[in-house]
């Protein structure tokens, strides 16, 4: 049986990111396992702090996931357990590759919790 959505990436579209991501299809978003959420940006292209969930971590890009999965898992473990869902905020990014998915999957896996990921703006 197929895992179930782990992760929500909420991003603007046509963005860099977005439009890399239509380009190159990182694997866990074929799946289903991943799934994009196109938000409106403001005037200046960029996302609004999220109105739902709990910012749990913010990195100033992707790389940020990879690099210290580690905190990824442990902001995400130690989220409030109420009903809004735990949320990892990016600053900017231009790419989202897979190895950076599969940091914040493996935290929400860990977590049996849905995560969000708000990219921000355009790097």
């Amino acid at each position: 049986m197929a895992k179930e959505v782990g992760l929500i990436v909420e991003l603007t579209r046509d963005s860099a990111v977005d439009r890399n991501i239509r380009a190159d299809v990182p694997p866990s978003v074929k799946s289903g396992r991943v799934v994009l959420d196109h938000i409106e940006a403001d005037d200046l292209g960029r996302l609004v702090p999220p109105p739902a969930g709990e910012v749990v971590l913010t990195v100033l890009s992707p790389e940020g996931l990879r690099r210290d999965s580690q905190v990824v898992r442990d902001a995400v473990a130690q989220a409030a357990g109420d009903d809004q869902p735990p949320v990892i905020v990016v600053e900017e990014a231009e790419y989202l590759r897979e190895d950076e998915l599969a940091a914040v999957l493996d935290a929400a896996d860990r977590a049996d919790r849905v995560v969000i990921v708000r990219i921000m703006a355009d790097a």
